[in-house]
């Protein structure tokens, strides 16, 4: 006699029965939404942070910018004075705090900084005339992100009707990879970027005041 090597009906499972099973996890989304929100809440959170990165570190920089105005329009009042034997004359040192206490709203600023590690450079001077005044951002190489030089910065501003500048440059460190390469303006040789520096300038002349 020749015996059947198939499975016996107990040991086959019906067609309609796998097909019944497999229809039903197609349709079973338990689970689905947190695979999902795992998939999705890391770039969707990133792209908050940048944006808001973005948004502070452009709102810091308008806050220099008024800092900038502000100082800039004691000058020409002679509100602030350098050199001129009166009470209104600020050394370096103390017109720096002052321009601190303007921006330390937002941005972090100390009177004195180690100078491996400064973040806020302040040019105040006077010129002959509006031609000389310098123009762009000093670098240290023609290379067009090379870092801040900030070799030709003093602090000598004129009388009265003299022409002045007050510039401020502030490094932010920039924390969001996403949003790194594209705001950094500073990137040093063989380093990673992480600087946005913000820039504000003034000029003017001084008012005649007596």
């Amino acid at each position: 006699m020749h015996s059947d090597p198939s499975p016996g009906p107990a040991n086959r499972v019906p067609g309609w029965r796998l097909r019944a099973v497999l229809k039903r996890f197609r349709r079973a989304e338990n689970g689905t939404a947190a695979i999902e929100f795992g998939i999705l809440a890391f770039p969707f959170f990133l792209l908050v942070f940048a944006t808001i990165e973005v948004f502070i570190a452009f709102a810091g920089e308008q806050l220099l910018e008024n800092a900038v105005d502000a100082m800039g329009r004691q000058l020409r009042t002679g509100q602030i004075t350098y050199n001129l034997g009166r009470p209104t004359d600020l050394t370096q040192a103390q017109f720096r705090t002052k321009f601190c206490s303007e921006i330390n709203l937002m941005i972090k600023c100390v009177a004195e900084e180690n100078p491996a590690d400064q973040k806020l450079y302040l040019d105040v001077r006077q010129f002959a005339t509006f031609a000389n005044v310098p123009k762009g951002i000093p670098r240290k190489s023609g290379a067009l992100y090379a870092d801040l030089d900030s070799s030709g910065f003093a602090y000598q501003p004129g009388g009265p009707g003299t022409i002045n500048i007050v510039r401020a440059y502030y490094r932010w460190e920039v924390m969001t990879d996403l949003v790194r390469p594209y705001i950094t303006n500073i990137r040093p040789d063989g380093k990673s970027p992480k600087d946005y520096l913000m820039v504000a300038t003034a000029a003017f002349r001084n008012e005649a005041y007596p």
